[in-house]
């Protein structure tokens, strides 16, 4: 009775430690999405007292202009949208936007992978005018097109590490045995993140590996600081299950993917012509 008792104990505790760590890790991929520099990005308006929604654009990987189009059904409001290269010191260029319907739209100028632009919007009513986001300038980056067959698993193989990640180190916390975990965690990550990102990268960027020692792109540098901590534990592990390594490196990969997806990622640097990294740009003027 107490050998059935404690099977029952130890399924639900396993059983827990799943329901957890799927939560943590879809909160985590949520979070990751929503406060990414690729995700359109949210702002309202007021003008002649009405509140309007939009979503602007902040990544690109169409072939031609990139169209900026947002939702606005009242036809006595016109749109104007300026843009410039990305932290250029030079003047905004005006377009007139066009209205379509119930929508206002004007293209900006098709860049090179990783070329970026800064854009604003601005809504005249009458005498009364409004500039999106607080006058604040969106940027939006541009990008080669990634095939679908290639992106989707990629993300979801880097999903799963994550998944596999946090029950791995759940298990070693509450002396669950963790091995099995922490190999599969090893393995998605290799796969997911050294052998299919740097695919993606190929084709957004044209560049396999912009990581250390060749530069400092912070998702390339995130998954291989991962895929060491994960290396680390199970160095740690080869004899005999030592399970604080374990929880150490759930901790390390939890950490690193709570930055959002890429931040200080690939920047054509439009001096040179040459892709560097975002993360140092803001020191080469």
């Amino acid at each position: 009775m107490k050998k059935i008792l404690n099977r029952i104990l130890a399924v639900l505790k396993k059983t827990l430690v799943w329901i957890f760590a799927v939560l943590l890790t879809i909160s985590a991929a949520i979070y990751q999405r929503l406060t990414g520099p690729t995700h359109p990005q949210r702002t309202q308006a007021v003008i002649a007292g009405q509140n309007y929604e939009f979503k602007l654009l902040r990544t690109f990987d169409g072939e031609g202009d990139c169209p900026i189009t947002i939702a606005i059904p009242d036809p006595e409001i016109k749109g104007t949208l300026e843009y410039k290269l990305f932290r250029q010191n030079i003047d905004f260029i005006r377009l007139p936007m066009v209205r379509d319907g119930g929508n206002l739209t004007a293209s900006l100028p098709h860049q090179g992978m990783a070329g970026k632009l800064e854009y604003k919007i601005i809504l005249n009513k009458g005498n009364e005018q409004v500039t999106l986001n607080n006058g604040t300038p969106t940027v939006i980056r541009f990008k080669g097109y990634v095939p679908k067959f290639i992106l989707i698993p990629h993300i979801l193989i880097m999903f799963l590490a994550m998944l596999f990640s946090n029950v791995a180190g759940f298990f070693a916390l509450f002396k669950i045995p963790s091995i099995k975990m922490m190999k599969i965690t090893l393995a998605t990550i290799f796969v997911g993140g050294l052998i299919m990102g740097p695919i993606v990268q190929k084709y957004a960027f044209n560049e396999l590996w912009a990581g250390v020692p060749y530069g400092w792109d912070l998702t390339d540098n995130k998954t291989l600081i991962a895929f060491i901590a994960w290396v680390i534990a199970w160095w740690f592990n080869r004899k005999q299950e030592s399970r604080y390594w374990v929880v150490a490196a759930m901790v390390v990969t939890m950490g690193i993917f709570s930055i959002p997806h890429s931040l200080f990622g690939s920047q054509l640097d439009p001096a040179t012509g040459k892709i560097i990294q975002g993360m140092i740009l803001p020191y080469l003027y």
